[in-house]
């Protein structure tokens, strides 16, 4: 009896690393960008998969900061993210700030990085031009920019290689930085040779997200650095105060609804987010108010988002006041953390000729 050889392919272990800066209640683009992402990937990964995701203390420095404000804000953001539903016993959730594997391997990866490859990094005249306000990238210049700010690609490197990730999911804006990453450990490897190279090539994800842009100035994406409140839902707004932002958004005088992005965008703008909320494509929900209004279309939108956001609003606040759970995952969290990335941190210091102890 010859019994039939049963092929499968066995898709290797995948490390997913990605972090958020803690800058306190995400708003509504948020949420449906890389947060509702990161819940898609805990779902969808596969159980020999390990996830991690970070907070990342050490990069919000770049920019000033209030310590009181950091540390509400490091809070809030872990109480976000576990009210969104990202599974502290699935997923290693921490501070990065917790783990000083991170600085200690970044200040080694320093040492290795071509100052020529940091310069064509771009992304930080963006995070300047966020920082003030200003809608333009001109108004931006070195005279701005701190060492820290400047060097920061080269720490999100190390949050990554620390873990050895082998994939990465970050925004569009991040590419060129996880290209970085990839040069850094390329060079490490090709640098202090072992018998098989230390650090993958991590794979940049495209997470696909909507682009929700603000509702008083639809040509710029949703912002927490716009001074106009009314610009932005956030995950803690109320159902009046979202009906009272949705209905005050900027729209238009012309009659009836259609998705037209670059001649109407803030009519195009409650559309994605009628779309996003209620898990529909966007060319369905266009055609179903091509003979309506905005105020019904308004009407709508703030119903779908407060539907969409009361869950996990109220499990923000139930978890926000637990301060408790907060600090008992977060040590947890980084205890996973550091056996983690220790063994990764033996690795380098052997290779380098440095004690590891």
């Amino acid at each position: 009896m010859v019994i039939p050889r049963q092929v499968c392919q066995i898709r290797p272990r995948r490390v997913i690393l990605s972090g958020i800066q803690p800058t306190g209640i995400p708003h509504l683009g948020n949420y449906l960008g890389a947060l509702s992402n990161w819940v898609k990937l805990q779902k969808s990964a596969e159980p020999e998969d390990k996830l991690l995701f970070s907070i990342v203390g050490w990069h919000a420095l770049t920019l000033p900061q209030d310590p009181a404000a950091l540390l509400a804000a490091r809070n809030d953001m872990l109480a976000v993210l576990l009210a969104i539903g990202i599974d502290p016993n699935r997923s290693i959730l921490f501070h990065q700030d917790h783990n000083p594997h991170h600085t200690e391997l970044s200040w080694i990866l320093s040492c290795m990085t071509p100052m020529g490859k940091l310069r064509r990094m771009t992304t930080w005249k963006s995070r300047l031009a966020a920082a003030r306000n200003s809608g333009s990238e001109d108004n931006v210049d070195e005279s701005m920019l701190n060492a820290g700010l400047f060097m920061y690609p080269v720490l999100q490197a190390a949050d990554v290689l620390v873990y050895k990730a082998t994939h990465v999911p970050v925004g569009e804006d991040q590419q060129q930085h996880i290209e970085l990453t990839r040069d850094i450990a390329d060079i490490f490897n090709r640098t202090c040779k072992g018998t098989s190279p230390l650090f993958p090539l991590p794979t940049y994800v495209n997470t696909p997200s909507k682009r929700i842009l603000s509702l008083k100035d639809p040509t710029s994406k949703m912002s927490k650095s716009s001074p106009d409140i009314q610009s932005r839902i956030l995950l803690t707004d109320t159902a009046s105060q979202i009906q009272s932002k949705i209905r005050a958004a900027v729209t238009d005088s012309i009659q009836g609804i259609t998705y037209d992005p670059q001649g109407r965008p803030g009519t195009s703008n409650l559309l994605t987010i009628l779309a996003a909320c209620t898990d529909r494509d966007i060319s369905q929900v266009a055609k179903a108010y091509e003979n309506q209004g905005h105020g019904t279309l308004k009407r709508d939108v703030a119903e779908a988002v407060e539907e969409f956001l009361k869950g996990p609003r109220a499990q923000f606040d139930r978890i926000r006041r637990d301060t408790r759970y907060l600090d008992e995952v977060a040590g947890r969290g980084a205890s996973r953390a550091i056996e983690h990335s220790e063994v990764t941190m033996m690795e380098v210091k052997a290779r380098l000729g440095l004690a590891s102890h």
